[in-house]
């Protein structure tokens, strides 16, 4: 198993999403996070005070695929969905599993 970290525009997470769904995957979480992805425009940054950087809201984007033929299409899928027009839109990681394990009453208990 493999998991997807991507790192996108806000503006760019509903077609991603849209697409994802449509392509059948289902292991999918969003967070919000402040970032310093380069800003399409300078209404999408804001300054941190915290940092003294400027930075925009940006979003994680974690997915779960269960094989490399499903990991490469996935991120297919977020590199032409995502893509802002400019360099540097995002970036995508991909990370092995060792183990996934249910959360819930174990039924063997």
């Amino acid at each position: 198993m493999k998991e997807i970290k991507a790192f996108i525009h806000r503006s760019r997470v509903a077609d991603v999403v849209r697409a994802i769904e449509k392509a059948g995957y289902r292991n999918l979480s969003l967070v919000d996070l402040k970032g310093m992805l380069k800003a399409v425009d300078d209404k999408e940054q804001e300054y941190s005070g915290e940092i003294g950087e400027k930075v925009i809201t940006e979003v994680k984007l974690e997915l779960v695929c269960e094989d490399d033929k499903r990991t490469a299409e996935a991120a297919w899928i977020i590199q032409e969905k995502a893509d802002t027009g400019h360099p540097e839109a995002g970036w995508i990681y991909v990370s092995e599993i060792l183990k996934a394990l249910p959360i819930g009453r174990r039924r063997d208990a």
